[in-house]
């Protein structure tokens, strides 16, 4: 007897909304202190005591920001949490709760929903975030996500954009560009298989490149590594639009200008690698690329000693005088004004 391999496809219409929302989120437990009330009600309820409540959210479109020809969509579901949760990192705080929300056509059937929720479900594990809440309904065309992320943090702890001094140094959490270059591999893969569905791509020298593109993670980890080294940041962001734009929003939330260094910025030798093989600058990639997650914050210049040659951080720059602008130092000694050429989702090209 031959055995049928064809893979199960249930309707979404068979179960219904409701049906479908109970299906998809069955599995959830509850785990933070703060959720009094999840899933199952007409809202959640929540209680922070003490503590300030902080909240993001993001969309993803699909053929705006992943494509499903290279994003497997257990990947997609734990990406979109974890570019909700880098926001929250970004403010100093601890991330506790996500909603989930999805817009979905009738080519998706039940079972690459469930393959989404196994990534929503797994990085919320890993990131000991409970899931809430959310909605589901129905797209004329494509998948859309939408995630809300809710956090908490004492006042003291909070960090904003709009801190920075102007003799503060510029530190950046990680390494730069790779995220963009492993989505420039993938796009060469996908028109090389337009081409020769035959084709196997030989991934293996990208492995760390497409892992920052497909599987990037939130930097949850620095704010115990602030609190160790008893540092707290004057401002802080986290890097999805690229560097450049992130830099150009601390200056203008904090009234500040800024020179960064060409010769500080922390590349993977990976990244260097794929740049020359693609004939394109590292620099121009490290600081526009986006997508890195990793977090972008100033501190004071006397608590240096605080992070000198630790290797989760690299001072890449300084802050200025408002007067002075913001500028780019190159390897020449060149200063040469930085401008936002990050991510522009309204951008028409």
């Amino acid at each position: 007897m031959i055995e049928d391999k064809t893979p199960q496809r249930t309707s979404l219409s068979q179960l219904g909304e409701f049906g479908l929302i109970s299906h998809l989120t069955q599995h959830f437990k509850i785990n933070q202190p703060s959720t009094l009330t999840g899933i199952g009600d007409d809202a959640a309820v929540l209680d922070f005591n003490d503590k300030k409540v902080v909240i993001s959210t993001d969309l993803l479109v699909e053929g705006v920001h992943f494509d499903l020809a290279y994003m497997p969509l257990k990947h997609l579901g734990y990406k979109a949490v974890v570019v909700n949760l880098s926001d929250i990192c970004a403010m100093n705080a601890k991330p506790t709760q996500i909603t989930v929300s999805i817009a979905v056509s009738n080519r998706f059937p039940l079972e690459a929903l469930e393959e989404l929720f196994d990534g929503i479900a797994l990085a919320a594990k890993i990131y000991d975030v409970d899931v809430i809440g959310g909605d589901t309904t129905s797209s004329q065309k494509g998948l859309i996500i939408s995630i809300t992320a809710i956090g908490e943090a004492k006042e003291e702890e909070l960090v904003y954009r709009n801190g920075a001094g102007e003799t503060d140094l510029l530190v950046v959490t990680g390494d730069l560009g790779a995220a963009y270059m492993g989505l420039q591999v993938l796009e060469r893969e996908k028109q090389v298989f337009q081409v020769n569905p035959n084709n196997q791509p030989d991934l293996d020298a990208y492995t760390y490149l497409i892992e920052r593109q497909l599987k990037p993670e939130a930097r949850k980890d620095v704010k115990e590594l602030l609190e160790a080294l008893d540092l707290k940041p004057t401002s802080m962001i986290d890097i999805s639009d690229g560097l450049s734009s992130e830099i150009i929003h601390i200056c203008k939330n904090s009234s500040k200008g800024c020179n960064l260094y060409e010769d500080k910025l922390p590349l993977d030798p990976q990244l260097i690698n794929a740049c020359e093989e693609f004939n394109v600058d590292s620099t121009t990639i490290a600081i526009n690329g986006g997508e890195d997650y990793e977090l972008l914050f100033t501190i004071k210049m006397s608590d240096f000693d605080k992070i000198k040659g630790n290797p989760n951080f690299t001072v890449i720059g300084h802050m200025a005088p408002e007067s002075e602008g913001i500028h780019l130092i190159t390897r020449a000694n060149t200063k040469i004004p930085l401008k936002a050429r990050g991510w522009n989702a309204l951008s028409e090209e």
